[in-house]
């Protein structure tokens, strides 16, 4: 288990980090979601032993990171920007990483490799962009570490891509319970891997949430009340957001299902429809409620 208790990290003037609190269980896909400069990817180098912290803590297990060799062992960090050795195959790649994850499997590396179609005696500096991220992610899956950091990682991935790596992912977090962190500024990216979201603002975690508890807290409601019946007449109702196109309103509610339909029976509505939100629509509305406006920050 990872967890942040009020960590901050400051470069010079500006605060990259400010009093976050996260807690990552084991065996999830947790997204860390942000615009850039949101502290993503500082949240990620302090997990990963990179940086340290000014103040707060953030473990691993109850351990402390920073300068323990032990500890880092049990995750790989995949940088969103990829640095590799001059003249370095990906064959190089593999020895050196050897070096520091004793449970490498090799076996594995050399399967992924020819999955993917990369040459392992070929020059990583003639990889495209994409390629590069493909030889990161089969490092990062070889490594047999309980966790893997994963900052932008889809970022230069083609869409047939993107379903593969995540397909490995669900894999092997079933297979011997890894736990990705997968940093990314776009929400749609994630929803369909992710079962644990936070979400950062200039250096601030606004949410740290279970998925399905979100999407089962809050729903769409498009409804046509009686003539003279107005929403703010419903009784134990929390409305987040009203819009009303003629006669149609459309809701944007907090409730489990049951609930909802219990509170409109009484009213006997002419039509009624209860329809699922996506995580993009939970998030602009988890956050306008509590005064931020998340298209500016995500989109």
């Amino acid at each position: 288990m990872i967890k942040a208790e009020a960590l901050c990290k400051r470069f010079g003037d500006v605060t990259a980090l400010d009093h976050v609190d996260a807690l990552i269980p084991d065996g999830s896909v947790y997204g860390l979601i942000g615009t850039n400069g949101s502290g993503k990817s500082t949240f990620l180098r302090i997990a990963a032993g990179i940086l340290k912290p000014d103040s707060g803590s953030l473990t691993v297990d109850g351990s402390p990171v920073f300068e323990r060799p032990e500890i880092k062992k049990q995750f790989f960090y995949i940088s969103d920007d990829q640095h590799f050795f001059p003249n370095a195959t990906p064959e190089d790649l593999r020895a050196f990483t050897e070096i520091f994850y004793p449970a490498f499997d090799r076996q594995r590396f050399g399967e992924l490799l020819s999955a993917f179609g990369l040459d392992p005696r070929r020059k990583i500096s003639t990889f495209s962009k994409g390629m590069k991220k493909q030889l990161s992610v089969i490092l990062g899956l070889s490594a047999g570490t309980r966790y893997l950091f994963c900052d932008e990682t889809f970022d230069g991935l083609d869409p047939v891509m993107r379903q593969t790596v995540k397909s490995l992912f669900a894999e092997d977090l079933s297979a011997r319970g890894l736990t990705p962190v997968i940093a990314s500024h776009n929400l749609r990216e994630l929803e369909d891997i992710c079962d644990h979201v936070g979400l950062l603002h200039k250096g601030g975690i606004l949410f740290s949430r279970d998925l399905e508890d979100l999407k089962l807290s809050i729903r769409r409601v498009q409804c046509v009340l009686q003539p003279g019946t107005e929403a703010d007449q419903i009784p134990g109702l929390e409305i987040l957001k009203t819009e009303r196109r003629g006669s149609l309103l459309t809701l944007t509610v907090r409730g489990a299902e049951d609930d909802i339909l219990a509170a409109f029976q009484p009213l006997n509505p002419i039509f009624l429809e209860l329809l699922p939100l996506s995580l993009e629509e939970i998030f602009i509305s988890e956050t306008e409620v509590n005064g931020y406006d998340v298209k500016s920050l995500l989109f």
